[in-house]
């Protein structure tokens, strides 16, 4: 793993709707619970979150003060090519490379040829994010 694509932030930082890195898996953080410090410890921090590429439910229990990972996520834009069967091909609109994704159960039968989307790129792996024209 290259250094530039993680970065590490103290679990006090991390609000709902941005990044974690758990178990190696980069992931949007859906629900965070904070329990009170006890008598003997710190507060901890119990953070929920699901997988931006797998769309796997993973669950983080840490103290609020110590320091957790983050991907570094790129956002990019990028034209739909051309639809083949499960997969969408798509021109990167700033390096023009043509590359292909799995179109996910929240695209389907909503992406054209011409049509802008969003793409988040993290650790070498790419997704859909959202549209941005319909093409």
């Amino acid at each position: 793993m290259a250094e530039d694509e993680i970065q590490f932030v103290t679990m006090k930082e991390m609000r709902t709707g941005k990044y974690i890195l758990i178990d190696g898996v980069p992931c949007r953080i859906v629900d965070i619970e904070t329990s009170s410090p006890g008598k003997h410890g710190s507060a901890k921090m119990r953070v929920t979150a699901i997988g931006i590429f797998d769309g796997s439910k993973k669950t983080l229990l840490k103290p609020a003060d110590a320091d957790a990972e983050a991907p570094v996520i790129k956002k990019k834009k990028a034209q739909v090519v051309s639809i083949n069967g499960p997969n969408v091909q798509l021109m990167d609109s700033e390096t023009y490379e043509v590359f292909e994704l799995p179109i996910t159960e929240e695209f389907q039968g909503k992406l054209n040829p011409g049509a802008e989307v969003e793409i988040l790129e993290a650790m070498g792996k790419r997704a859909l994010s959202r549209m941005l024209t319909s093409g």
